[in-house]
């Protein structure tokens, strides 16, 4: 994995935070060591169906992203975390 100035305790000191990313007002919910990957939530009052692990959906969620601190392709820092000004 590529070093990087961003720990995941100090991802994790961003739980919370709110972000534009992709013109959307959202916040930071989680932070998931696989990957490492930063999750987004929309706070709006848009809403999503959320299906549960049988793909039965039973509940409206605002809808999430998950994005990787690295870019795939690249194998370089995610150029989208650039516009989350983290």
């Amino acid at each position: 994995m590529p070093d990087t100035h961003l720990s995941l305790e100090q991802l994790r000191g961003l739980i919370g935070r709110r972000v534009h990313y992709q013109r959307l007002d959202c916040q930071i919910i989680e932070v998931l060591e696989d990957g490492p990957s930063v999750v987004l939530q929309e706070r709006t009052a848009h809403t999503v169906i959320q299906d549960d692990q049988y793909g039965e959906g039973h509940r409206r969620v605002a809808p999430t992203f998950s994005i990787p601190l690295w870019d795939i392709h690249s194998g370089e820092m995610n150029p989208v975390l650039a516009e989350l000004h983290l």
